[in-house]
């Protein structure tokens, strides 16, 4: 968790700076394109200190009423910081480029918004190349998207996106002010402001997909599943091995049941030793199942006693 706060800390940083330098220059310029990046900055600044709140919550201990933790507190923070990227980041970008393109607004002097932008490129070109060198450290050897694919800790892969979608957001408003300029036609920076807007919303649609897959109780891969059933069948006193029942409740813990059915001649005594060894091998390989519970189907005849 260490590594996705700084990689959050990072982006807040960034984008104070930013939205605060789009903020001045749209209102100098009379930018429609940098007033949407303005937003969008500003979105981004509060997502992530919504996803700070997340990750603390996340980090409560066990009660009662939540004996298995507070894992998915994240889940959930992430999902309101994927909406807010989809409304306010998405749906205002859009508004303020079609309310351009109804009232266009001729251009000033654009310098000051090609200077801006090359900043903020450099500031959200840095947040992202901290994202992604946390992201690679937690994702050890395993390729980049696949990594992405498997990934469970939402902090840091709403960082990259958020990232992402900003560098290509200052690319298509510098396309847009350059157009909007050189043919003295405003309309130019209205669309770039709903591109922009199009843009965040597609990315945010993404982010919610993940969200709720994870909030609704998403077990691990099918590959893993197999590989506990086929660590649970080497143990000579199991005959078979139902199916391995799991959910996520948190970005690195999982909660497994594996249900066994041993031979019919194995005693109480071999099936302890059986089930001890199943855990002891599935902890060692899957580091992130911290609550595994293997269950008998039938249960084992006691040994007889000795003579």
């Amino acid at each position: 968790m260490a590594e996705s706060r700084i990689a959050i800390y990072g982006a807040i940083g960034a984008n104070i700076a930013i939205a605060v330098t789009k903020f001045v220059v749209a209102g100098i310029t009379g930018s429609s394109a940098m007033l949407s990046e303005g937003i969008h900055s500003s979105v981004d600044t509060f997502n992530g200190v919504l996803l700070l709140v997340g990750l603390r919550l996340s980090k409560r201990p066990a009660s009662v009423e939540h004996p298995f933790g507070h894992g998915k507190e994240l889940y959930f923070w992430s999902l309101i910081v994927a909406v807010l990227i989809f409304g306010l980041g998405g749906g205002v970008s859009f508004y303020e480029g079609i309310e351009h393109i109804r009232h266009p607004e001729p251009l000033r002097d654009p310098t000051w918004n090609y200077v801006v932008l090359a900043a903020a490129a450099v500031f959200e070109g840095t947040s992202f190349l901290i994202a992604l060198r946390q992201f690679r450290a937690q994702a050890g050897g395993t390729p980049f998207w696949q990594a992405l694919d498997r990934s469970k800790d939402p902090t840091t892969y709403t960082v990259l996106a958020e990232d992402s979608a900003a560098l290509a957001g200052l690319a298509v408003a510098a396309l847009g002010i350059y157009l909007g300029h050189r043919f003295d036609m405003p309309v130019f920076d209205g669309a770039a402001s709903m591109v922009i807007g199009l843009l965040l919303a597609g990315v945010a649609l993404l982010l919610i997909a993940q969200s709720r897959g994870l909030l609704i109780g998403e077990g691990v891969r099918p590959e893993t599943a197999r590989a506990i059933r086929e660590l649970a069948m080497a143990q000579p006193r199991v005959e078979e091995v139902g199916r391995v029942l799991s959910m996520y409740i948190g970005p690195d813990e999982v909660l497994a049941i594996v249900d066994v059915n041993f031979k019919d001649d194995t005693d109480t005594g071999e099936a302890a030793a059986a089930i001890a060894e199943i855990e002891r091998q599935v902890r060692a390989r899957f580091p992130m199942i911290k609550r595994l519970f293997i269950e008998a189907s039938d249960a084992p005849p006691e040994p007889a006693p000795h003579s």
